[in-house]
Protein backbone atom coordinates (compact mmCIF):
# COMPACT_ATOMS: atom_id res chain seq x y z
CA UNK A 1 0.00 0.00 0.00
CA UNK A 2 1.38 3.85 -1.13
CA UNK A 3 0.28 6.38 0.78
CA UNK A 4 -0.19 9.64 -1.17
CA UNK A 5 -0.14 13.12 -0.22
CA UNK A 6 -2.68 14.25 2.01
CA UNK A 7 -3.15 10.48 3.11
CA UNK A 8 -4.94 8.82 0.09
CA UNK A 9 -3.78 5.33 -0.45
CA UNK A 10 -2.22 5.80 -4.33
CA UNK A 11 -3.61 2.05 -5.02
CA UNK A 12 -7.35 2.66 -4.44
CA UNK A 13 -7.88 0.98 -1.30
CA UNK A 14 -10.64 2.82 0.50
CA UNK A 15 -9.87 5.29 3.89
CA UNK A 16 -12.61 6.35 6.21
CA UNK A 17 -11.77 8.73 8.87
CA UNK A 18 -13.04 11.29 11.28
CA UNK A 19 -12.41 15.00 11.88
CA UNK A 20 -13.01 16.68 15.01
CA UNK A 21 -14.32 19.99 15.51
CA UNK A 22 -13.29 20.27 19.29
CA UNK A 23 -15.40 23.53 21.04
CA UNK A 24 -14.25 25.10 24.10
CA UNK A 25 -16.61 26.75 26.41
CA UNK A 26 -15.93 30.10 24.65
CA UNK A 27 -16.51 28.81 21.19
CA UNK A 28 -13.03 28.35 19.94
CA UNK A 29 -11.90 25.49 18.26
CA UNK A 30 -8.82 22.90 18.50
CA UNK A 31 -6.44 22.97 15.36
CA UNK A 32 -3.04 21.90 14.80
CA UNK A 33 -0.37 22.58 12.38
CA UNK A 34 -0.01 19.81 10.62
CA UNK A 35 4.10 19.07 9.58
CA UNK A 36 4.14 15.67 8.57
CA UNK A 37 6.56 14.62 6.08
CA UNK A 38 5.87 14.77 2.52
CA UNK A 39 3.38 16.96 2.79
CA UNK A 40 2.62 20.61 2.52
CA UNK A 41 2.05 22.25 6.12
CA UNK A 42 -1.59 22.78 7.11
CA UNK A 43 -3.99 23.70 9.78
CA UNK A 44 -5.91 20.70 10.51
CA UNK A 45 -8.40 18.96 13.19
CA UNK A 46 -7.39 16.46 15.26
CA UNK A 47 -8.48 13.24 13.31
CA UNK A 48 -7.30 10.22 11.67
CA UNK A 49 -8.30 6.94 10.19
CA UNK A 50 -11.02 5.14 11.86
CA UNK A 51 -9.90 1.26 13.35
CA UNK A 52 -11.99 -1.77 12.50
CA UNK A 53 -14.30 -2.53 14.79
CA UNK A 54 -14.94 1.68 16.03
CA UNK A 55 -17.64 3.93 15.25
CA UNK A 56 -17.19 7.56 14.28
CA UNK A 57 -17.95 8.73 17.93
CA UNK A 58 -14.96 5.97 19.44
CA UNK A 59 -12.42 6.67 16.35
CA UNK A 60 -12.81 10.73 17.50
CA UNK A 61 -12.56 10.42 20.88
CA UNK A 62 -9.31 7.86 20.49
CA UNK A 63 -7.56 10.14 17.85
CA UNK A 64 -7.97 13.67 19.71
CA UNK A 65 -6.14 11.82 22.93
CA UNK A 66 -3.95 10.33 20.86
CA UNK A 67 -2.74 13.60 18.87
CA UNK A 68 -3.57 16.10 21.86
CA UNK A 69 -3.83 14.19 25.16
CA UNK A 70 -7.21 15.61 25.68
CA UNK A 71 -9.25 12.94 26.72
CA UNK A 72 -12.17 14.96 28.46
CA UNK A 73 -15.05 15.06 25.26
CA UNK A 74 -18.55 15.61 26.19
CA UNK A 75 -20.99 13.37 23.79
CA UNK A 76 -18.74 13.30 20.46
CA UNK A 77 -21.53 13.60 17.77
CA UNK A 78 -21.30 13.24 13.67
CA UNK A 79 -22.28 16.39 11.86
CA UNK A 80 -21.28 15.44 8.10
CA UNK A 81 -19.73 13.10 6.20
CA UNK A 82 -17.83 14.73 3.43
CA UNK A 83 -16.03 12.68 0.45
CA UNK A 84 -13.27 13.69 -1.80
CA UNK A 85 -14.26 12.85 -5.56
CA UNK A 86 -10.95 14.28 -6.64
CA UNK A 87 -9.03 11.57 -4.48
CA UNK A 88 -7.14 8.90 -6.35
CA UNK A 89 -8.79 6.30 -4.25
CA UNK A 90 -12.18 6.88 -1.72
CA UNK A 91 -11.30 9.27 0.54
CA UNK A 92 -14.43 9.87 3.28
CA UNK A 93 -14.66 11.97 6.60
CA UNK A 94 -17.16 11.79 9.19
CA UNK A 95 -17.32 15.20 11.16
CA UNK A 96 -17.71 14.24 14.68
CA UNK A 97 -18.08 17.74 16.86
CA UNK A 98 -17.53 17.42 21.03
CA UNK A 99 -17.22 19.79 23.59
CA UNK A 100 -14.59 19.61 25.88
CA UNK A 101 -16.00 18.07 29.30
CA UNK A 102 -13.15 19.71 31.34
CA UNK A 103 -12.61 23.37 31.06
CA UNK A 104 -9.09 23.11 32.28
CA UNK A 105 -8.21 20.00 29.48
CA UNK A 106 -5.00 21.63 26.75
CA UNK A 107 -3.78 19.96 24.00
CA UNK A 108 -0.30 18.79 23.96
CA UNK A 109 1.87 17.95 21.34
CA UNK A 110 1.66 14.10 21.75
CA UNK A 111 2.80 13.38 17.23
CA UNK A 112 6.01 15.64 17.15
CA UNK A 113 6.14 14.22 13.80
CA UNK A 114 2.98 14.90 12.73
CA UNK A 115 2.40 18.23 14.13
CA UNK A 116 4.43 20.71 16.05
CA UNK A 117 1.51 22.53 18.08
CA UNK A 118 -2.02 23.16 18.58
CA UNK A 119 -4.08 26.47 19.06
CA UNK A 120 -7.49 27.12 20.15
CA UNK A 121 -9.05 29.80 17.15
CA UNK A 122 -12.45 31.37 16.93
CA UNK A 123 -13.92 29.77 13.78
CA UNK A 124 -14.63 33.26 12.19
CA UNK A 125 -10.49 33.85 11.74
CA UNK A 126 -9.40 30.51 10.86
CA UNK A 127 -5.37 30.52 9.73
CA UNK A 128 -4.67 29.11 6.49
CA UNK A 129 -3.48 26.74 5.05
CA UNK A 130 -6.24 24.23 6.01
CA UNK A 131 -5.89 20.78 5.43
CA UNK A 132 -8.15 19.62 2.43
CA UNK A 133 -10.95 17.74 4.79
CA UNK A 134 -10.39 20.28 7.48
CA UNK A 135 -11.40 22.75 4.55
CA UNK A 136 -14.57 20.36 3.91
CA UNK A 137 -15.71 19.67 7.23
CA UNK A 138 -15.66 23.08 7.99
CA UNK A 139 -17.24 24.79 5.17
CA UNK A 140 -20.04 21.81 6.09
CA UNK A 141 -19.95 23.12 9.65
CA UNK A 142 -20.74 26.47 8.59
CA UNK A 143 -23.37 25.43 5.86
CA UNK A 144 -20.69 27.03 3.03
CA UNK A 145 -20.05 25.60 -0.36
CA UNK A 146 -17.86 22.65 -0.58
CA UNK A 147 -14.17 23.10 -1.76
CA UNK A 148 -13.64 21.73 -5.50
CA UNK A 149 -13.54 18.01 -5.31
CA UNK A 150 -15.11 17.77 -2.21
CA UNK A 151 -19.26 16.28 -1.29
CA UNK A 152 -20.59 16.73 1.67
CA UNK A 153 -23.97 14.86 3.41
CA UNK A 154 -24.59 16.26 6.55
CA UNK A 155 -26.62 14.70 8.94
CA UNK A 156 -29.86 15.30 10.86
CA UNK A 157 -28.13 17.18 13.86
CA UNK A 158 -29.93 19.23 16.69
CA UNK A 159 -30.32 22.08 17.29
CA UNK A 160 -28.19 22.42 20.13
CA UNK A 161 -24.89 22.27 17.77
CA UNK A 162 -23.79 25.47 17.92
CA UNK A 163 -22.67 27.09 14.33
Amino acid sequence: MRIAEGGVVADGTPIVGVGVLVLRSDGAILLGHRIKKGETPSWCLPGGRVEPGETFEVAAAREVAEETGIGALADPEVFTIVVDTGAPGVLVTAGVWARLSSACAEPVVAEPDNFDRWIWVSPNSLPTPLFPASAALFAAWCGRRQPDGWTAYPTAVPNSVPR
